[in-house]
């Protein structure tokens, strides 16, 4: 089982690199100046006190998204930010050439399930992935659910699947419009029909099967207009035998008690444990377990409280094998007897070394160790006793990403990436430990002529912070090279190298055009284990926001840019980042990309998921809390000032991060900008906080984002 419950958190938000030997060409003269006419954004009189502190809200009224008023001031502000964007040329260049980009086939890491292989690919552009079974590796293959026939637009998507032990059956989830609110149907893979099963109001779950049924969690169907910003309370794990009816379903887990407490419910390779992890925000869970071989038998109480993080990773007979912190900043796994549970009793099998233990999978009767190195990965060996058994070589600095194979077989498979290299597969056998190039992208770009170096560079409390730095090779320093400096920093995730991920593919134009690429791994994140997230928590968050800052300095100290050139970009805890920098820092940036992003600090717990976020952040609700979210809260921090060129970017459907974090912010510093430099939202209809985006979407967002950073650097793109 994976740490499922964190993927609630605000944004898995990686981003990537890419090149091409063919591309855009920059023509260095002054862009012309756009005009813009910002629609007109009522005030109202809301003042909250805080702790004897009255704060104004002004623009509470948008976070209402269902009121004629809002719905109104979206219609407008889209059209004032789309009317400016189509009168910069360049922005039908940068998306004919995402779209040549984009135009290959792209695969999943196959998974071996009922004696079949299945896999995801898209052919190119392709709005989603389709799934796709076969027989044997060298059989031909044949689509078994194509999401791009879910819906017209190509705004519905395929979410998770799960197979029972004979894969005759397979349940998966599919979201509409990006919402995290998903739909579950069950496939019978031996006839190809879709039952009429239908389980709704999943969230934050995954499918786990026993018997002729699985284990899920879902929330209460919301009321009223609260399906997309209500409060997510009353998590509870619910098991749904096939063919029957939602209302059939049987109650596992409920704690009334607790409303704002959530379950991910999983079991273990043969179906004999199902373990259940409790969580209350995005660090730290409680571990409960039942034997289901029993059926007598009742959930037995492990860990309570949320002060490490407990992962079941399988069992070994009648022991759990469970990643873990827990005394181990940089995780260890541990094997705990189902008999007599105790922690005291715990066993440790593989040790916590200097790099983060980032994953494990058992394959071949080995145990498969990911670890984060210096923020890129390797991967190590060992036997189910914890022996080690040797080293995978690895193609270079990059991301392995998923990892497949069956515990009794010796052959598995696992993804590669780097900054200039797009995902390939590999074919690993576990007796030999090595690998051969399964299936390979062929894209219109040679990597060859680019180049990452990683760098360090002391924060503003003389902490050393890595960052990656990718460019054309024999690239001359200046101080004039366009850069765009992306960071996230926040709740234990680590931004390593990849490719063409499923966020915006912007960096291909920047490299292309002579420009610079940068990954800061600033603390919050867990590139370096639980201290370094923990040092930007909190009212330790500034550390996350000086990182960022000191990072942009080194790039303009080292002259690979200027101010003048540099643009910031982050997605949600990443827009966060951004909001706070530009509004702390608004000199040192030419243009700001805030996406989706947290900016009402002080009001971000009243929205859907908001308050698990809270192990991060605090609370407004609580002083100490307030002191210091007040101080770079970016919607609070708005003066009147001369700001960057910004941009911000939300959509309609995000249930994750609610756009009126987004639309506040972007009210409140179109007010209050002193400059020329525009201030425009950009906000995506039918689509979410990102998952399942349509590609169509993605290219089109990342074009108008191109086009307006190049275009505030004052260099016109051919």
């Amino acid at each position: 089982m994976s740490k499922y419950y964190l993927l609630f958190i605000i944004g898995l938000c990686g981003l990537f690199s890419c090149s091409s030997e063919e591309g855009a060409t920059t023509n260095n003269s002054s862009s012309k100046a756009i005009q813009v006419k910002y629609p007109t954004t009522q005030k109202g009189d809301v003042i909250e006190d805080y702790h004897g502190t009255k704060i104004p809200d002004p623009y509470r009224w948008l976070e209402d998204d269902n009121s004629k008023e809002t719905v109104a001031w979206v219609k407008e502000q889209n059209k004032a930010t789309f009317d400016y964007l189509e009168q910069i040329p360049s922005r039908k260049t940068f998306q004919n050439r995402l779209e040549k980009l984009w135009n290959y086939e792209r695969f999943s890491v196959p998974a071996k399930r009922g004696g079949k292989y299945y896999f995801s690919k898209n052919d190119g552009l392709q709005n989603q992935a389709v799934l796709y079974v076969q027989n044997d590796l060298d059989s031909e293959a044949k689509v078994v659910l194509d999401p791009n026939k879910f819906s017209e637009d190509g705004t519905t998507a395929l979410g998770g699947t799960s197979f029972n032990e004979d894969g005759t059956m397979m349940a998966y989830q599919v979201s509409e419009g990006g919402s995290d609110w998903q739909t579950a149907y069950i496939k019978n893979m031996e006839t190809g029909e879709v039952l009429d099963d239908k389980i709704e109001w999943i969230k934050f779950s995954g499918l786990s099967w026993q018997g002729d049924g699985f284990f899920y969690s879902r929330y209460p169907e919301p009321t009223g207009d609260a399906k997309l910003s209500g409060r997510n309370e009353k998590h509870q794990v619910w098991y749904h035998k096939v063919g029957t009816s939602q209302d059939q379903d049987e109650l596992v887990y409920l704690n009334e008690k607790n409303p704002t407490h959530g379950y991910y419910a999983g079991t273990t390779h043969d179906e004999r444990f199902l373990a259940l992890q409790v969580w209350e925000s995005t660090s730290g869970n409680g571990l409960l377990f039942k034997d289901l071989e029993d059926k007598n038998s009742d959930f037995v109480k492990v860990i309570e409280g949320f002060n490490y993080d407990y992962n079941v990773v399988d069992n070994i007979g009648d022991q759990l094998l469970i990643k873990t912190n827990d005394g181990a900043p940089n995780q260890r796994l541990m094997l705990m007897s189902t008999k007599n549970p105790d922690k005291k009793n715990w066993k440790e099998i593989i040790p916590e070394s200097k790099d983060v233990l980032q994953s494990i999978s058992i394959i071949g009767n080995k145990i498969v160790a990911t670890y984060i190195h210096d923020a890129s990965s390797k991967i190590e060996v060992f036997s189910l006793e914890g022996k080690p058994e040797g080293s995978i070589k690895l193609p270079g600095i990059g991301t392995v990403g998923s990892i497949s194979g069956k515990r009794e077989e010796d052959t598995a498979f696992y993804s590669f990436t780097s900054f200039t290299r797009p995902t390939t597969i590999y074919k690993l056998d576990m007796k030999t430990l090595e690998s051969t190039v399964f299936k390979a992208p062929k894209i219109d770009f040679n990597p060859d002529l680019y180049e990452t170096n990683q760098v360090w560079y002391k924060s503003k409390d003389g902490t050393e912070i890595p960052m990656f730095v990718t460019h054309k090779k024999g690239l001359k320093m200046d101080g004039k090279r366009p850069t765009l400096l992306y960071g996230y920093g926040g709740f234990d995730i680590s931004i390593l190298p990849g490719f063409n991920t499923t966020r915006l593919s912007m960096c291909p134009i920047v490299l292309e055009n002579d420009g610079v690429f940068a990954v800061a791994n600033i603390r919050g994140g867990g590139e370096f284990g639980a201290d370094w997230h923990k040092a930007g928590t909190l009212g330790q968050k500034q550390n996350v926001f000086d990182d960022f800052q000191a990072a942009a300095e080194h790039l303009i100290a080292k002259k690979y840019t200027s101010s003048d050139k540099l643009a910031i970009y982050g997605r949600s805890n990443g827009g966060l980042l951004v909001g706070a920098c530009l509004t702390q820092r608004p000199d040192l940036y030419a243009v700001a990309l805030p996406a989706v992003g947290v900016l009402d600090m002080l009001r971000y717990q009243e929205f859907t998921i908001g308050r698990a976020w809270a192990s991060d952040y605090g609370l407004s609700e609580e002083k100490e809390g307030f002191d210091y979210l007040s101080k770079y809260s970016p919607l609070h921090n708005v003066k009147e000032k001369e700001y960057p060129a910004t941009m911000i970017t939300t959509a309609d459907h995000d249930d994750r991060v609610v756009p009126a974090h987004s639309f506040k912010f972007a009210a409140e510093l179109q007010a209050k900008q002193q400059g020329d430099n525009p201030v425009l939202i950009r906000i995506e209809t039918g689509a979410g906080h990102g998952a399942g985006k349509s590609t169509t979407k993605k290219i089109e967002e990342a074009s108008d984002l191109l086009a307006f950073m190049f275009h505030h650097f004052g260099e016109n793109i051919e």
